[in-house]
């Protein structure tokens, strides 16, 4: 079982990377064996495979990858068949030569091995062909372009539309999380539901870092993307968008720790907390309403007014002298996140 969890993904690839996958590979192959004719073009095939990425930028980082580490390990193999001739020793020395020069050459995991690899498979497989060490070079170069074009050409991959889910996921556990709270407010409370609710709280965190790797690799695959000018203003406001939540993340957080910490059964009597609570039910509807209003000719929220609910005024009584350390607290929270939210639905 575990072994069936560590060699499968969470889910599929997109079929589409497939396909693009695929056309490379085959037209890496064409092509190189047409213009090089001679041993088959492996090399040209297995560099367009690994430059087809998820994105235009990771694919030129690959491509450029591939082609260096294809020069130096050529290039080794090449000092060293001069030197000393051929043989299995020569090839097992070439490996090591190869991967401390790329370690001493502060190269990447994927360059220092790919300069093993060619080093030794120009000492296994040329040794014996002329010019079969510069071949590769020019076989590698054409796989690696091949790979990089067929990925801009087939519908260059953008990852907007995932950030945007994300963060739209983040919000609407966010209101779903400042609700609760507010309910826990109004109600006694037991110390396993204290517990649940700063545990189910604590989860916007990782939610929240999610949104975060999502937008930074939406913005990576707009980099070198011709579709980017249509989809950059889309992520700069999904991005202004996640940087209001993550705000109100954290003082969401911080209100249901004081209040799981300071909580007494008497605290449903205060004044104040209701008031509190009404707010915060009033702050999950506007939260709900930024992420609606984000999506372009959306209809209004069925059963929600479309106006914020944070702009009507709120009334606190002064708190009982037991309770003011929490009450204060909240409330400091609480203006934080009116100021962040109203700044935007304004």
């Amino acid at each position: 079982m575990r072994m069936t969890v560590s060699l499968r993904a969470a889910r599929r690839a997109p079929l589409l990377q497939v396909i693009k996958s695929a056309v490379a590979t085959v037209a890496a192959w064409l092509l190189a064996g047409w213009l090089l004719p001679g041993p088959l073009p492996v090399f040209a095939a297995i560099a367009a495979l690994l430059v087809v990425q998820p994105s235009l930028n990771q694919s030129f980082a690959k491509a450029v990858e591939r082609t260096v580490g294809v020069i130096v390990g050529v290039a080794v193999a090449g000092v060293l068949g001069l030197a000393l001739g051929n043989g299995t020793w020569i090839i097992i020395v070439s490996i090591l030569i190869a991967l401390v020069l790329a370690w001493a050459l502060k190269m990447t995991t994927g360059t220092a091995n790919q300069v093993a690899i060619s080093a030794m498979l120009v000492l296994a497989l040329g040794t014996g062909t002329p010019g079969y060490a510069f071949d590769r070079i020019v076989e590698t170069m054409i796989g690696a372009a091949i790979g990089f074009v067929v990925n801009i050409v087939i519908v260059p991959p953008v990852a907007v539309a995932a950030a945007h889910r994300s963060v739209d996921r983040l919000g609407a556990e966010l209101a779903d999380t400042l609700e609760r709270l507010a309910a826990a407010l109004g109600r006694p409370q037991t110390g396993a539901a204290l517990t649940e609710l700063i545990v189910t709280a604590r989860l916007l965190r990782p939610m929240r870092e999610s949104a975060e790797r999502a937008i930074a690799d939406a913005a990576e695959s707009l980099t070198l993307n011709p579709r980017a000018g249509r989809h950059r203003a889309e992520l700069d406001e999904v991005r202004r968008l996640l940087e209001r939540f993550a705000t109100v993340v954290t003082q969401t957080i911080g209100m249901t720790r004081a209040f799981c910490d300071r909580y007494d059964d008497t605290l449903g009597h205060e004044p104040s907390v209701a008031a509190i609570a009404e707010q915060l039910r009033r702050a999950a509807h506007d939260v709900r309403l930024l992420v609606h209003r984000l999506e372009d000719g959306a209809d209004p929220v069925p059963d929600e007014p479309d106006e914020p609910a944070l702009t009507r005024p709120l009334s606190v009584a002064a708190p009982r002298s037991g309770h003011w350390v929490l009450v204060g607290s909240l409330l400091v929270d609480l203006h934080r996140i009116h100021d962040t939210l109203t700044d935007e639905v304004s």
